[in-house]
């Protein structure tokens, strides 16, 4: 196998190394890499806490700042570039105690995204004793006083079968300066699913933890545990539906699609979280609710609305009409966070040509939203425009497309034109900052973002319009797009390409096999693309509620209706293909990606190029460094130059 990939990466270095595109976009990405980039604004006291990536820095930083004066400056907190020569060290995940005294982080290396959570003082720098292993995203809450915080660990992989090291998180219970395996049992064992994901917030009192049960892809159980009597409630269980809770001055406050598949904002005593005595503070809604921060007085709510942000506030105690609180542009609200005892809160916020930027928001003068990052970018939004479309599916349903172009620039059939989707998961496809959509458009190209069925676009109603059985639909609705940018006169498939990653990959890989004379080209990345054994490797059997489960027959029927890999077709010509995968991708096995280029050049050795990368310490794409994201975005959109008749600037 290990001849067999080294001579699959030679082939393809051979060809995209030489394409004259590749060096001019290579020498743009590594500008375009260097535009500042804030990500996960966590709030503790007078101080707000984010990951951020800005000039020459390969990795994200973890940087802590003034929550009230913005003139004070940022500084490093935890810097992962000397773990590891070449960078490929990231940190997945931190947590500030309340006080902002401490700071909880992991750091994993090559992306595998497992790693050691250990702890920092954050006026020093200096590590504490203690040291836990291994997490793969902890959740941290923490005691008020930072002296204990509640957690999720992964088993000891000597402790478990080989191919259930994935499996199995519990919660636990850490008291500062206590080894681990001291650390109390908080939930686990025989009261968890091996696929549950446990995580917990506490309130700021320190009295109440609130444990919520993951079980993908939508479905959270909630349990609340008074600390000052042992109790704990049920809240929400057994409900397919979402619930992320916390609580605050003694109420319980939660964000949920329990009859509200657009979510709704609830509130109850925390002495009594059950549904039944919820009252509704935010009623569902046209926008679908995707995250709420409570500052002071006010409850700040985010939605998307057509996949695009806004920004509402609300009286903390209800009542009262919401007030819009104004965006800079059609963008993203990417996190938001606030400091319950304040009327401020942040937010960080994208567009498709903005880097993510952290803004605060503040209920008194200077009310409103104000910049509260000031990184540089190599990018003017103006040169680009934005728009949105609606086209109608198979079966009349409307959906949302976002298009993203040159400004100024007609469409024509000959404008060389690439189609994005993910479909699955719930996950809502928004306006994100891309270096690779600047770049294509910046040289002529148009980009495409189809808001297709399996998503949250809509809500859960919409994205269980594409689970299960229902998968066909996804790709039915993508390819319904493809036809649409044809049918209006903006390309052709001659100078059209399919890009998607993950399920977006197994998007991208059913697309091609369905419909080989829809596009010219297919980048097909980190791809889901055996449907009947993806269960079996890494954590896949987590994916089993969005897909199915292939040891049962109607759910094998389903799979083997769509599954990419089985229906590729001897002498069949099929779009040329770049996959991308990696060797440390703890997500999903590259034997997707392998099986699949092997098993298309059989099928056509005579047809147009099949290209597999396989990038060696790297991962499913988090934590990757800025070197590697510039090779791969060079050779990928260099791919697409050439197979679309782009010229990059």
């Amino acid at each position: 196998m290990q001849a067999w990939v080294a001579a699959q990466n030679s082939r393809t270095r051979t060809v995209l190394d030489g394409l004259p595109q590749r060096a001019p976009l290579h020498r743009r990405f590594l500008e375009l890499l260097q535009a500042g980039s804030v990500a996960a604004p966590q709030v503790a006291g007078d101080r707000v806490f984010t990951l951020e990536r800005y000039g020459p820095l390969d990795q994200a930083v973890v940087v802590v700042r003034s929550a009230t004066d913005d003139a004070l400056p940022a500084r490093i907190v935890v810097d992962p570039h000397d773990r590891a020569a070449d960078h490929a060290a990231a940190v997945d995940w931190f947590s500030p105690s309340p006080d902002g005294r401490l700071l909880a982080y992991g750091i994993s290396e090559g992306g595998s995204e497992h790693g050691v959570l250990r702890v920092a003082d954050v006026a020093t720098g200096q590590l504490l004793p203690d040291a836990i292993a291994p997490v793969r995203h902890p959740s941290p809450a923490w005691l008020p006083d930072g002296s204990a915080f509640a957690y999720s660990r992964l088993p000891d992989p000597t402790a478990v079968p080989a191919g259930e090291e994935g499996y199995w998180e519990q919660l636990f219970w850490h008291r500062m300066g206590d080894d681990q395996a001291d650390d109390e049992l908080v939930l686990g064992g025989s009261d968890l699913d091996r696929t549950a994901l446990p995580m917990a917030s506490i309130s700021p009192d320190g009295r109440w933890l609130v444990i919520h049960i993951h079980l993908m892809p939508t479905r959270t159980d909630v349990i609340v545990l008074d600390r000052a009597t042992g109790a704990r409630t049920v809240a929400v269980a057994g409900e397919e539906a979402w619930t992320w809770a916390t609580v605050v001055d003694g109420a319980f406050y939660a964000h949920t699609s329990v009859d509200a598949p657009r979510g709704r904002i609830v509130a109850a005593p925390a002495e009594t979280p059950q549904r039944e005595t919820w009252t509704t503070v935010v009623p569902e809604g046209e926008g679908v609710i995707e995250g709420m921060a409570i500052a002071g007085t006010s409850l700040l709510v985010a939605t998307a609305e057509h996949a695009a942000s806004r920004l509402w506030r609300y009286e903390r105690a209800g009542g009262g009409p919401a007030e819009e609180i104004g965006l800079p542009e059609v963008g993203s609200i990417g996190g938001i966070d606030a400091d319950p005892a304040t009327d401020r809160a942040f937010l960080t916020f994208t567009s498709f040509t903005t880097p993510p930027r952290l803004l605060r928001w503040a209920a008194r003068p200077p009310a409103g939203l104000a910049a509260w990052s000031r990184h540089p970018s190599p990018v003017d939004p103006a040169a680009f425009r934005t728009e949105q479309v609606f086209y109608c599916a198979a079966d009349g349903t409307r959906i949302p497309m976002f298009l993203v172009s040159r400004a100024g620039a007609e469409p024509s059939a000959a404008t060389p034109t690439v189609l994005s989707g993910y479909g699955g998961f719930a996950v809502t496809s928004t306006p994100a900052y891309s270096p690779g959509v600047v770049a294509w458009c910046e040289a002529g190209g148009a980009y495409a973002v189809a808001g297709i069925r399996g998503g949250g676009e809509y809500g859960e109603d919409w994205h269980r319009a594409g689970m299960l059985h229902g998968k066909q639909t996804v790709f039915d609705d993508f390819a319904a797009a493809a036809r649409w940018l044809v049918a209006d006169g903006r390309t052709s498939p001659p100078r059209l390409a399919v890009r998607g990653g993950s399920n977006g990959g197994l998007l991208v890989g059913a697309t091609m096999v369905q419909h080989p004379d829809l596009c010219r080209a297919a980048v097909c990345a980190v791809p889901l693309l055996d449907m009947l054994r993806y269960h079996r490797f890494l954590i896949g059997a987590l994916w089993v509620p969005e897909y199915g489960d292939p040891d049962d027959p109607a759910d094998f029927a389903a799979l083997r209706a769509y599954s990419p890999y089985h229906h590729v077709v001897d002498g069949r010509r099929y779009p040329a293909v770049l996959l991308l995968t990696a060797e440390s991708d703890s997500r999903v096995d590259p034997m997707h990606a392998r099986k699949f280029a092997a098993r298309l050049q059989a099928a056509d050795p005579e047809g147009g190029p099949v290209l597999l990368r396989v990038e060696g310490r790297a991962g499913h794409g988090a934590g990757k460094p800025r070197w590697k994201q510039a090779d791969e975005l060079a050779d990928t959109w260099a791919f697409l130059s050439w197979q679309l008749g782009a010229c990059p600037s």
